[in-house]
Formats: structure tokens, sequence, C-alpha cells
């Protein structure tokens, strides 16, 4: 059952990484929200951690168009 967890985990976190990668999302928190819209049940699971949100609010700064 834990690996299971896990990997939707790693889902929901690949699909975050998407989300930021589009450069249509501020933040981390504006990820977060859009996976929630999207039906992610453990959006707030998968980015919990500081690593996951700075890594995602990165990619949105990254992917901002310049």
């Amino acid at each position: 059952m834990m690996e299971q967890d896990e990997k939707g985990l790693q889902a929901a976190r690949n699909r975050a990484y998407a989300l930021a990668d589009s450069g249509r999302y501020a933040n981390a928190r504006a990820v977060e929200q859009a996976l929630i819209g999207e039906g992610w049940s453990n959006a707030g699971r998968a980015l919990e951690s500081d690593y996951a949100r700075k890594s995602v609010s990165e990619r949105c700064s990254a992917a901002k168009p310049h």
C-alpha cells in the first residue's frame, strides 16, 4: 500500500512540474490550487516538502515569459 501511495504522490508532483513549466502559474501555491481543481486530492501532500515547493516555484519563475 505504501508503494502505491508513493506512486500517487509522484504522479501528482510530475503533474505539478508540468503545470509549473507551462508558464501559466506564479508559484507553488497557484500550482497546488490548479492540481486541486483538476481533482488531485493528494496535491497538498505531494507538495508539502520545502524542496518540492521550492522546485515548483523555481520552475514557475523560469517558465514565465520574459
